[in-house]
């Protein structure tokens, strides 16, 4: 089976540090594997979405020597997509309408879990308000997840318990994150997702959607996230600084050296062309640490 392989940048904002990680990562393991790498870019919240963020991240990763194949996929052009598989679960019955807040959540959940407050399913027979603008949620009950991470080891997850019934469409009309990538992933035929451990979370929540929807589940790798001198996840929420396309060698290397590997001291001072030549043909996705101490700090 070909390797296929994506990196997924959302547009609120330059990469950063820890942007650049899951683009390292991703793209020297595609490669490594002598498949393919796919640019997907996740614009699905327009809200949150920042002006001319799009065309800032194509030049640093122009800048930075990347090659993605084929044309770039773009999430807002996908909407009737989502809309399709989101009928496919309509019809098995396991969505419904949801009109609560999250201070109500907050207010009627007794049970808190990895995102905060389970949600009660106050809903789930009938929404509690009448003409009000009403989320999709997807029911869960008693779904057990487990899967084998290539880094992170063995996850098992009770969506009940650690999730609830979670939002498929908002509110305001949007689909969410968790359906989107299931969709996409599987549009694009992505075999390996290699990604921040940030998501590693939502993992089971997406083979859960994959599942109902007979689509296939990637091989997933969840490398270690980068933080900051407070131990905050580099963000844009963090203020995380923008990689410098001018110390694109310097922060590759880094990039190298977070990831496990062992990369020269003088290829800081190579070509671009010589250091990701030394990236590809020595990548070891398996000398990846779990995690990473001490933080890094920009």
């Amino acid at each position: 089976m070909l390797y296929i392989g994506r990196f997924a940048p959302s547009p609120t904002g330059p990469l950063h540090f820890g942007s650049l990680l899951a683009a390292v990562a991703s793209y020297c393991d595609a490669q490594f594997n002598q498949g393919k790498w796919l640019l997907r870019i996740e614009d699905i919240d327009k809200p949150r979405e920042m002006a001319g963020a799009y065309d800032t991240i194509l030049r640093q990763l122009d800048a930075f020597g990347f090659e993605w194949d084929g044309e770039i996929a773009r999430q807002s052009q996908r909407n009737n997509y989502y809309e399709k598989a989101l009928t496919i679960l309509q019809n098995k019955q396991l969505i419904y309408p949801c009109t609560c807040t999250r201070k109500e959540i907050a207010d009627s959940s007794n049970l808190i879990g990895i995102d905060g407050f389970v949600y009660p399913k106050t809903c789930l027979n009938q929404a509690i308000k009448e003409n009000s603008a009403f989320a999709l949620r997807i029911c869960v009950d008693d779904a057990v997840i487990a899967f084998q991470d290539f880094i992170q080891g063995q996850i098992r997850q009770n969506l009940q318990t650690d999730v609830g019934d979670f939002v498929l469409k908002r509110t305001d009309g949007l689909f969410t994150y968790q359906l989107a990538v299931v969709v996409d992933d599987a549009a694009q035929g992505v075999t390996n997702v290699v990604r921040g451990a940030d998501l590693l979370n939502s993992t089971p929540r997406q083979i859960y959607l994959q599942q109902f929807l007979n689509l296939p589940t990637p091989i997933y790798a969840h490398i270690p996230i980068a933080r900051n001198a407070a131990g905050e996840k580099l963000s844009k929420q963090t203020l995380a600084n923008s990689i410098d396309v001018k110390k694109a060698n310097l922060q590759i290397w880094q990039a190298l050296k977070f990831l496990g590997q062992q990369p020269p001291t003088e290829l800081q001072f190579a070509s671009l062309q010589e250091l990701w030549h030394w990236a590809i043909t020595q990548w070891q996705i398996d000398a990846i640490p779990t995690q990473v101490s001490p933080f890094f700090q920009q």
